[in-house]
């Protein structure tokens, strides 16, 4: 009887955690795996995959958080990250989540507690345990092939099924125990094609470049959720290009664009040292947007809204090419960096930024590349961060289009952005008539509360929603033509800085020509793309030491 129960707790357990029929052979078989090692300790059947399956619902849950946080599932390497400085950051922005996991972290041990003192069975030879184990790890290992190994779990990464077969699969993956001394490239071939020839500049001159990445701003249109003229010339500027955008994170790790951006790589294609690129990247990416416009005689500066001190920022960004590097405590007088912290206002970091960048280009002939940073839309939206009495119509017009108060808070805050950046843009072409400027300002990444939009929009599944976020491009005294308005493509974040150095009309080298060549072959995508000239591609870059994985 007591078999029967645990048996039947079993079953039910991974449905809840698989959701799918299309791993669920690995998924047995990994639960049948863990049953039987715990069979070692405990002696008896019953117990034993009795605390296996309240192991595999505890697994669930905690990818299921995850997901819910990240769009991503829970895989082996998340939990170095407890020691890399994201615990306080959760703390501070998502308490409901946090006391969630504590909770049933509790409950998993009164769960697994109460299993093991009350629940009796028949004991089982220490002989017969220890054959059950062979034969678990064998039926494991041969079900973890038939599934198609690691590439297979990674390409349903942002699917809400299979929690508990991928979180199983990354602890089977060599590359989640590699050394941490180097980096793993996932998404490459074998053989390595020669790289494309340089292409010609098509303009005569070197425009400036300003690169903007919007904290955690998307496009509302993407939810069917309209806009107002002032967010709609922000998002679609009219005499501009603007597209989606497809990125490789929801809900955080902003560095993780910027990355993909800069280097024209996807994040993605290091698999689990994808958080660490900052700090394990140092060095290894030798052909970046940085170092291409450095070459052109652009001089390259960075002004983040975020303290020097941040995630290796400093070093990371003068490896790839950042001749300057400025923080928020770096910004003169009158900006002062406590106060700003306390909002992360775009008025207050953007006004200091283009200020400093105005100050610096002056009686400089030399065409300019500004890579900003800002902070101001990140979650939680819970919070008033928009003054009181600013911006009240567009909150009113965000909530009749959705009864919502934390999209409402989202809005207001794209509006003070959008409203910020024309009058900043208005200023840096009336101050500089003779500078040609193209302006790219993008999103990094959608903010957690977009779950809320989908769930009272009662929207139709679809994955690759939250990844989407929204591009614009657009030139300020320009006579050239260089730039056509209207619709875009929609890109990956990884072709974006080729695409700008395109509409610049800026020559290509052999790295960023031959990546142009593959927007045809990827399409919208990058990692996601199965283009086998991506992956020759990606064997060439290391092999001509352009990317060093050692």
């Amino acid at each position: 009887m007591i078999l029967t129960i645990s048996i039947a707790v079993a079953v039910g357990a991974l449905w809840l955690a698989e959701r799918s029929f299309a791993h669920l052979g690995f998924a047995i078989a990994a639960l049948c795996f863990n049953a039987a090692l715990i069979l070692l300790v405990v002696a008896d059947l019953e117990r034993a995959i009795l605390l296996s399956a309240i192991l595999t619902i505890a697994i669930f849950g905690a990818s299921r958080v995850k997901y819910s946080h990240s769009g991503l599932k829970l895989i082996v390497t998340d939990f170095p990250l407890m020691f890399a400085g994201t615990v306080p950051f959760f703390v501070i922005q998502y308490p409901l989540a946090v006391a969630a996991v504590i909770a049933g972290g509790i409950g998993f041990v009164l769960a697994a507690g109460a299993a093991s003192l009350y629940v009796t069975g028949t004991p089982v030879s220490f002989e017969l345990r220890v054959l059950i184990v062979a034969v678990a790890f064998v039926a494991l290992a041969a079900t973890y092939r038939i599934s198609g190994g690691p590439g297979a779990f990674q390409r349903i990464a942002a699917q809400p099924r299979c929690f508990f077969s991928t979180f199983i699969a990354s602890l089977l993956d060599p590359f989640s125990w590699r050394p941490v001394g180097g980096l793993a490239l996932i998404d490459i071939a074998s053989e390595q094609p020669p790289l494309m020839p340089p292409a010609a500049a098509r303009s005569p001159d070197s425009p400036d470049i300003i690169v903007i990445q919007h904290e955690s701003i998307f496009d509302p249109r993407i939810y069917g959720l309209p806009v107002e003229p002032l967010v709609e010339g922000f998002l679609s500027p009219p005499a501009g290009r603007s597209g989606h955008l497809n990125v490789d994170i929801f809900g955080g790790g902003s560095w993780q664009s910027e990355f993909s951006l800069l280097t024209g790589l996807s994040s993605a294609s290091f698999g689990s040292n994808a958080y660490f690129l900052f700090k394990r990247g140092v060095g290894r990416f030798k052909n970046t947007l940085p170092h291409a416009l450095a070459a052109l005689g652009y001089k390259t500066t960075l002004t983040s809204s975020c303290r020097r001190s941040f995630l290796n920022y400093d070093e990371f960004y003068s490896a790839i090419g950042m001749g300057e590097r400025i923080f928020t405590d770096d910004l003169p007088a009158p900006f002062d960096v406590d106060r700003f912290e306390t909002t992360n206002s775009d008025a207050m970091f953007l006004d200091a930024a283009v200020a400093a960048h105005a100050q610096r280009i002056a009686g400089d002939a030399a065409p300019q590349f500004l890579y900003l940073l800002t902070n101001f839309n990140h979650g939680p939206h819970s919070r008033r961060l928009v003054a009181p009495g600013q911006f009240e119509g567009e909150r009113a017009f965000a909530t009749a289009s959705l009864p919502d108060t934390q999209y409402a808070e989202y809005y207001a805050r794209l509006a003070e952005t959008a409203a910020t950046w024309s009058k900043l843009k208005t200023e840096l072409a009336a101050r500089f008539p003779e500078r040609p400027m193209l302006i790219v300002h993008y999103g990094d990444h959608q903010p957690v509360m977009t779950r809320r939009i989908e769930a009272k929009l009662r929207l139709a599944a679809d994955p690759r929603r939250q990844f989407r976020t929204f591009y614009a491009i657009e030139s300020l005294n320009d006579r050239s033509g260089r730039l056509a308005a209207g619709r875009g493509p929609d890109l990956d974040i990884a072709f974006l800085g080729t695409v700008a150095l395109q509409h610049a009309g800026l020559p290509l080298d052999e790295v960023f020509a031959t990546r142009a060549s593959l927007l045809a072959h990827c399409g919208q995508a990058y990692f996601a793309s199965p283009s086998e000239r991506k992956r020759q591609f990606h064997r060439t870059l290391v092999a001509r030491g352009i990317i060093d994985l050692a």
